[in-house]
């Protein structure tokens, strides 16, 4: 009998899911690039997993839109597009203020002091100059930011539809358009809404996202996937 591997002693189904994160996580980390293949071999020896859940996993990534399937090639990584950006973000300026509104009535104490922390880490990383591992860092910390708040609204199918939407490419892509004082207003906004939200001000809360995401949509609808690395909101 063959061994089983690390991924797959705990399941099929859970190693084909184990392996979807983590080339999805290598493709918002940068490591897959745009149009760049992802070979089912090379990923099956990375991970130390048969190729049967990793062929399962790039499936479901070109199902959800991470990888695009070419004829006789393989399956690459899907390019980042100013259409796919103006897409996105049409969509989270109608679901992300509705969900930090809801999020006003239903937070917990612990939830918000974990978002105060984390607006509190990002401030601090950019007071000074930021290399290639603070734009991972950030980005990585601002994808949180904005998972817990949606998460806090308490509506499990928003939360889905929004999961879908916000942790897509551009989340982390883009990041060189953010001068100074745009970064300094995106972390002015993240601590406005925490003050909102604890004063259980819904609509100011949905207002700031607002402004939020409004003030992100002019840097990453000119989004230049050749050269983009990292970014909030």
């Amino acid at each position: 009998m063959t061994p089983t591997t690390p991924l797959e002693a705990s399941g099929a189904r859970t190693a084909t899911a184990q392996v979807h994160e983590a080339i999805k996580q290598r493709i918002l980390d940068g490591v897959y690039r745009p149009l760049e293949f992802v070979r089912e071999a090379a990923v099956a020896r990375e991970l130390e997993v048969s190729r049967t859940p990793v062929r399962e996993a790039l499936r479901e990534l070109v199902s959800e839109g991470w990888l695009e399937a070419i004829p006789h090639q393989g399956a690459r990584v899907a390019e980042w597009t100013e259409k796919d950006a103006r897409e996105v973000f049409e969509l989270r300026l109608v679901l992300e203020p509705m969900a930090v509104g809801l999020a006003c009535r239903h937070i917990d104490a612990d939830t918000l002091a974990h978002l105060d922390d984390l607006a509190s880490r990002m401030e601090t990383l950019t007071e000074s100059p930021l290399d290639g591992a603070g734009h991972s860092e950030l980005a990585s910390l601002n994808h949180e930011f904005h998972r817990l708040l949606i998460q806090a609204s308490d509506n499990q199918r928003l939360a889905q539809i929004l999961e879908s939407v916000v942790r897509t490419s551009i989340i982390r892509r883009n990041f060189a358009s953010y001068d100074r004082s745009a970064l300094k207003r995106s972390m002015q906004h993240h601590r406005e809404m925490l003050i909102a939200i604890g004063a259980g001000n819904a609509a100011w809360a949905e207002n700031v996202m607002r402004a939020h995401l409004l003030a992100a949509r002019v840097l990453h609808v000119t989004v230049d996937t050749s050269t983009a690395s990292a970014s909030p909101p």
